[in-house]
């Protein structure tokens, strides 16, 4: 855990994202919770396309939680993906909720693949909301929301939260990017189905020969 965080420079990204927790949490909650985020988190155990979707973010950091729990920090405990909240008959889905053992409060993370915008403070204010009210425990601490961009203007972000009163952080992450292929070399190449049409083929083949030799045997 430490060679990871000093080859991942963790003290230059420590506490170092923006956030509202010191109008929203009170001391010394707001500097201990403010030194949990890190900004920019280091995804490079991901390997995604320059066109990458918010799903294929969330779908490479649940195949990689073991990677993903180490960047987030010590105390993080994962409660759920697409955790499911239902107020007044609809459902709300959060993309991660998780749980801090030291600090003891939910976290809830919200994944986006482009630039940051105001509106998506205002969604987690209102996912936040739903968490204190049907989840926390007496004994919890404030719910704490963080939003994960791919980047984001440092003051739209410092105005999105002003008037905020949920505790939000806002980070980046960096991730290694994977060129996507040109249009002539992606139709020369077979598609996904086609290779999977191949691999069933291939297997069946491989069957019915082990069928054959059992026979002749």
């Amino acid at each position: 855990m430490l060679m990871h965080q000093v080859h991942g420079d963790l003290y230059h990204r420590q506490g170092k994202a923006p956030s509202n927790f010191a109008t929203t949490l009170l001391a010394p909650d707001s500097g201990v919770v403010q030194d949990m985020l890190k900004d920019p988190y280091n995804f490079d155990f991901l390997t995604l396309s320059d066109r990458m979707a918010e799903r294929d973010v969330h779908r490479g950091l649940l195949s990689h939680m073991r990677d993903f729990l180490t960047e987030l920090g010590r105390g993080f405990a994962f409660v759920g993906s697409e955790y499911q909240i239902e107020l007044n008959g609809r459902e709300y889905r959060l993309d991660l909720l998780f749980y801090h053992l030291q600090l003891r409060r939910f976290v809830v993370i919200e994944l986006k693949p482009g630039e940051f915008e105001p509106e998506y403070a205002g969604k987690m204010n209102f996912y936040l909301s739903l968490v204190d009210d049907q989840l926390r425990h007496p004994t919890d601490g404030p719910s704490i929301g963080i939003v994960l961009c791919k980047s984001r203007d440092r003051l739209v972000v410092e105005y999105a939260l002003r008037d905020m009163t949920k505790p939000i952080g806002v980070s980046e992450y960096l991730h290694t990017v994977v060129p996507s292929l040109p249009e002539p070399l992606k139709s020369s190449l077979p598609s996904a189905e086609e290779l999977e049409a191949e691999l069933v083929r291939a297997a069946d083949d491989l069957q019915a020969s082990a069928s054959d030799i059992r026979d002749d045997n």
